[in-house]
């Protein structure tokens, strides 16, 4: 019996082994070992770099490097985020709030590799900061695979993937931002799909002229054109020619009543404010993207209103000689995530109905 206990003690312990061996992710140190050398860095969506670090704020922003070798490591600067960390194609590690400084990633298979490093949440309340990547002399840089494709997607929290992985509808603030991951809504669902890459130019809560439950903060439109919300620093980046542009905004508009100090005296001029202010958004839109199809798409929530004001802004738009420009409303939707948003399971509806639209243009991709 002795001999036998011995025999699965010693099995346990290489199953235990064995199921902490492959790529894993630790925090090493706050400030930056001397050996290290910086690897190259490709950074998807607005940011700007300050000191020897990257500032963003828009969601789903994504670091990405390629490298040949088994360990390398990546600085995480200020601010609250969560941050999955994508070895060749898969989430191997979640960082919830990680603090700022070194994290190393190693335990890899010998040969080349791709990393990136997504920011899930949200971050209306500051920008966060994330410091590259770095390895030590036997971790090589490898060049990276440059994406052709271009796409960019304008909305709200439905854009944002507010609450998508939760399995409730009812939330805390505190569960909400835990339960956001951007990188599971339609648009990087949608991204990947077309190996493209992305932008996801979102913000919970905000309308074209008003924003929900008649908040007094700036509307998408009006924060737009900037690289952080503090509308310090606008964006401008003439790599930047995305062929789409998806866009999903109204519902913050109009779901909830007017309030007696609102501007607006009534829904109907509510509605033609909208409606102006849209058609003006989308129209700068066009003049920065000539060449780029657009795809605007709403729920069928709010008793439709919503869907009914964009479709009447869209058909502004093309009486005005808009031609690129596809309207979609979808329905079906369960609304499982919080406080009534969709679920990740609806975010893959979303994705599947705007990729049948897509695809029926044909010369949608310059390559």
């Amino acid at each position: 019996m002795a001999g036998l206990r011995i025999a699965v003690s010693l099995l346990l312990l290489a199953t235990a082994c064995s199921a902490q061996s492959g790529p894993r992710v630790s925090p090493v140190d706050r400030q930056l070992r001397k050996d290290l050398h910086l690897l190259p860095m490709h950074v998807g969506g607005r940011a700007v770099v300050r000191e020897n670090e990257v500032l963003r704020q828009w969601p789903g922003t994504y670091f990405e490097t390629a490298f040949n070798g088994t360990e390398i490591y990546f600085r995480v600067g200020e601010g609250e985020q969560k941050l999955h960390v994508r070895l060749d194609g898969q989430v191997i590690q979640t960082l919830m709030r990680p603090a700022a400084g070194l994290y190393a990633l190693t335990g890899l298979a010998k040969g080349p590799h791709r990393l990136a490093v997504e920011v899930a949440s949200e971050s209306q309340a500051g920008p966060t900061a994330f410091g590259g990547f770095f390895a030590p002399a036997s971790t090589k840089a490898s060049k990276w695979p440059a994406r052709t494709r271009q796409i960019e997607f304008i909305g709200d929290s439905h854009t944002v993937g507010y609450g998508n992985t939760s399995a409730t509808r009812e939330c805390t603030e505190q569960k909400v931002w835990e339960t956001t991951d951007t990188s599971q809504a339609f648009g990087p669902i949608l991204a990947r799909r077309y190996a493209a890459d992305y932008e996801v130019n979102a913000i919970s809560g905000r309308g074209v002229v008003r924003s929900y439950d008649g908040a007094a903060v700036d509307s998408l439109p009006t924060i737009y054109p900037y690289v952080l919300f503090n509308r310090d620093k606008l964006a401008r980046d003439s790599t930047w020619q995305p062929s789409l542009v998806v866009i999903s905004l109204g519902t913050n508009d109009f779901s909830t009543q007017l309030h007696p100090d609102e501007k607006w005296r009534s829904r109907k001029e509510l509605s033609a404010d909208f409606r102006s202010s849209y058609v003006a958004f989308v129209k700068r839109l066009r003049a920065a993207n000539p060449d780029a199809q657009f795809v605007v798409w709403t729920t069928d929530a709010a008793n439709e209103e919503v869907a009914a004001e964009v479709r009447s802004a869209v058909e502004d738009l093309k009486a005005a000689g808009e031609k690129r420009i596809d309207f979609v409303e979808i329905a079906g939707l369960e609304f499982g995530g919080c406080n009534y948003h969709p679920s990740v399971a609806d975010d893959r509806r979303i994705a599947e109905r705007l990729a049948a639209v897509i695809d029926a243009h044909a010369d949608l991709w310059r390559n």
